[in-house]
């Protein structure tokens, strides 16, 4: 029972934090010639996931498939910005934190992530 509340109080923070990445994307879009591409299209993406997650805490189970998603791709998000914090050294400590942080939300999203039901695994059997 703690488990799921956990989780659900999780999904809600995560899904509000990339939600908000609605408001940069609206500068991003207004004024395109001052903003990355490649950032607001990164943003686009989030805010898409953020609302998804919002969704997914009225029955977690329904959605495992979406939190392994949110989880593995805050991951390999991850991945990249270190990579790129490494090989960028003005940028080095964002690039570094903000890895940081999507490991912490990976991490948290698998080890919460609701198990398949034996119904549902025995269903898919027969």
């Amino acid at each position: 029972m703690w488990r799921e509340r956990t989780l659900k109080i999780v999904l809600v923070v995560v899904g509000l934090l990339f939600s908000a990445g609605i408001y940069p994307l609206i500068g991003s879009l207004l004024h395109p010639a001052g903003s990355d591409m490649g950032d607001t299209m990164m943003l686009s993406l989030y805010v898409a996931l953020g609302v998804f997650l919002l969704i997914a805490v009225r029955n977690p189970s329904e959605h495992r498939s979406l939190i392994a998603f949110a989880a593995w791709s805050s991951f390999a998000h991850a991945v990249a910005m270190s990579i790129l914090g490494l090989e960028i050294p003005n940028q080095r400590v964002g690039f570094l934190v903000g890895s940081a942080v999507l490991v912490v939300i990976g991490v948290t999203l698998l080890a919460l992530a609701p198990a398949k039901s034996v119904e549902r695994v025995l269903a898919a059997v027969v």
